[in-house]
């Protein structure tokens, strides 16, 4: 599985998400957006929804399992910085 950066603005019902939640980073599928207040609805993958959480407590999204990549994930990934060194 391949996890990338995310910019949580763009993040989707059905994204695939790495989330801190009560301390400990999880994997979460969002199942709602609230762009307003800057947030998304957690659920796992047996269809109970966990609570919502906000943009800055979203780490990363699922950009890849077993090489195939994830196509919801296009254009949501946070551009790695081009030079470290200054």
């Amino acid at each position: 599985m391949v996890v990338a950066p995310v910019d949580p603005s763009k993040l989707e019902v059905g994204d695939v998400v790495l989330a801190r939640v009560a301390g400990t980073v999880y994997l979460h599928l969002v199942s709602s957006v609230d762009l307003a207040r800057k947030r998304v609805q957690i659920s796992n993958n047996r269809g109970r929804v966990n609570g919502w959480t906000s943009h800055d407590r979203v780490f990363g999204i699922c950009a890849a399992v077993d090489g195939v990549t994830r196509s919801g994930a296009v254009g949501k990934t946070l551009a790695a910085d081009s030079d470290d060194s200054s």
